[in-house]
């Protein structure tokens, strides 16, 4: 089998493994992971409400391709995806013919690499935080390093590898440029005099560094535009910057979790059993290997030795995961935090860097490539040694017949096994990280399954698409994640506006984020407008501009008297999930903002 299809069948086999429940008939419902059926599209998909345009352009290409498949065919589809591509094109920059890997070498070398990159500690933490937007530009990370290192830069090239990325977002599309642009300044063949080693020539480094500049604004305007028409919705604060940063997962403090790959801030996101001391150790040890593999196997210049055989985007990856790790570790240090919230308050755009754990993805590619490429110097050496004891035993041979002593029917064919054995040692690498993360497993241990939506929330959909008066839908309780009977008591972002969205309507939601004891406030004006509505002594829904009122179950807010609120209201869906509200009579028109 070729090098590429045999570590997308990998990533397939560990697509699977990991997502075990959540490839059931249903939709996996997990924090940030919103899928639901026969979605619209509406002013909250472009970004033209809400909050900060975190869901453009994914929301949009998950409602598209949901008017020709299933949706929960394409959430499936999707999460695959993310474990085909970053396993094939992990595998891809290891099994390169400027290494000499895959003549002769077997594919195990580039298995390796991409068994580690889909499956680290990193996948397994955003996996389960639902942030398969991030984890798609994720998987589109090697392929685009190896697009961006191109002699002849091409842009088409690169926007085809920069595709998942765009489809992901801004969160997304800023880790690939994060990687992207380093690469291709710091790409080519070494050159004398340079001042960095392995660096190229002035001219063909800008020609990529612009080709890749272009691509990568182009692909964000989907997301970038409605941040600039909609500046008060991109907002941010020091209570977010502390709430979102970096934390220990193990014994090693949140510098080693960052090295490990970890380190995120949600506790709900770690695996299970992730913090064993033995665990955390053998992870960190891992990652070093990684490490270590790259710096050693890479092709770098050595006190003036110069390599043969080398990466040529080796100082630019090294280059993106310095400073992606930098990065991640803003919020570990208060003057780092400071910081932060300082380029924040300039512009809100800056909060994408809040929850900078996801910038060490370049350091997690860095990692599985060295590994991969001190597995190939491992199969090297154990094919050079059996290739020398088949010499050895040849020559005895010869020796032996020329005195007349040959003796038939022996074999000298140890210098095969050793080979064999080669062979099935870099196999068994493959294997290693389900080893130190066997909990990433069968979707988290348990924590991702697919379920339906209750019948309740169907027929409410379709009363509201039915009525053709104006008036927008608000969702109560006021909470912005919710723990559903239905969904197994999962933490889930309130699946409303998507599920309740579209023909003209908009669904208002509160998307304020509470973690522990902070409360990251919300970034939707509109929202801020019903707080202060609910909070009046005589609050009118109706003159706020809706018609609608969604009552569903999943929190203990849910208990709460809405009577005050829902007065002159029309009960027309009752089920122990869902209770839908219609208000009669003139409705103001809501705000868009």
């Amino acid at each position: 089998m070729s090098r590429t299809p045999a570590a997308a069948l990998l990533g397939l086999v560990l697509g699977c493994l990991a997502l075990g429940p959540a490839l059931g008939w249903g939709f996996v419902l997990a924090q940030d992971m919103v899928f639901v059926p026969d979605p619209e599209f509406s002013r909250f998909t472009f970004g033209l409400s809400g909050g900060a345009p975190r869901v453009v352009p994914s929301d949009a290409v998950v409602t598209a391709l949901s008017a020709v498949l299933p949706g929960e065919l394409v959430q499936k589809v999707v999460l695959l995806l993310v474990f085909v591509l970053g396993c094939s094109g992990a595998a891809r920059l290891v099994q390169s013919d400027r290494l000499g890997i895959g003549r002769g070498m077997g594919i195990g070398p580039g298995l390796v690499a991409g068994a580690f990159y889909v499956w680290n500690p990193y996948v397994a933490e955003r996996l389960l935080m639902g942030q398969w937007a991030l984890l798609l530009g994720y998987a589109g990370l090697p392929w685009v390093v190896a697009a961006a290192s191109a002699p002849a830069p091409r842009a088409g090239r690169l926007a085809v590898a920069a595709l998942p990325a765009a489809v992901g977002g801004f969160a997304a599309m800023t880790v690939t440029a994060l990687t992207a642009l380093p690469v291709a300044a710091f790409s080519g063949a070494p050159v004398r005099g340079a001042p960095l080693p392995g660096a190229p020539a002035w001219r063909p480094r800008v020609r990529r560094v612009v080709v890749a500049a272009v691509v990568l604004g182009v692909f964000s305007l989907p997301w970038l535009v409605p941040a600039l028409l909609r500046p008060a919705a991109v907002t941010g604060d020091g209570v977010g910057v502390e709430a979102f940063a970096a934390r220990a997962d193990g014994p090693f403090g949140a510098v080693g979790s960052l090295l490990s790959l970890g380190g995120i801030w949600n506790a709900y996101a770690v695996p299970a059993g992730y913090g064993t001391p033995v665990g955390a150790t053998v992870r960190l040890l891992l990652a070093l290997a990684g490490i270590a593999g790259f710096a050693a196997f890479a092709g770098f210049s050595w006190r003036g030795r110069v390599v043969r055989r080398e990466l040529p985007w080796r100082w630019g990856l090294v280059a993106a995961a310095v400073a992606g790790f930098g990065v991640a570790c803003l919020g570990v240090t208060a003057p780092g935090r400071a910081a932060l919230t300082g380029l924040i308050h300039l512009w809100g755009g800056f909060a994408v860097f809040r929850d900078a754990q996801q910038f060490v993805a370049p350091l997690a590619l860095l990692e599985a490539v060295g590994l991969g490429l001190a597995a190939a110097a491992a199969s090297r050496a154990l094919t050079g040694r059996a290739l020398a004891d088949r010499a050895l035993a040849g020559r005895a041979l010869a020796e032996r017949s020329v005195a007349g002593r040959a003796v038939p029917g022996r074999s000298f064919g140890g210098g095969g096994r050793s080979s064999a054995g080669g062979g099935r040692w870099v196999a068994a690498l493959v294997a290693v990280p389900l080893a130190v993360l066997p909990t990433m497993a069968w979707g988290g241990a348990g924590a991702l399954r697919a379920v339906t939506y209750p019948a309740g929330w169907t027929a409410a959909r379709e009363t509201i698409r039915r009525d053709p008066e104006p008036g927008d839908v608000l969702v109560l309780p006021f909470e912005s994640y919710r723990r559903f009977p239905w969904n197994g008591g999962r933490p889930v972002l309130d699946p409303a506006q998507r599920f309740f969205g579209g023909r003209g309507r908009e669904v208002v939601a509160d998307d304020t984020v509470r973690v522990g004891a902070m409360v990251v406030p919300s970034e939707d004006e509109r929202a801020q407008m019903v707080e202060r509505v609910l909070e009046a002594p005589s609050p009118s829904l109706a003159g706020a501009g809706f018609r609608y009122v969604v009552v569903d179950a999943g929190t203990p807010a849910e208990r709460r008297d809405f009577d005050r609120l829902l007065q002159g209201a029309r009960l027309l869906v009752d089920t122990p999930d869902l209770r839908l509200y219609r208000f009669g009579g003139p409705i103001a028109q809501g705000s868009s903002e």
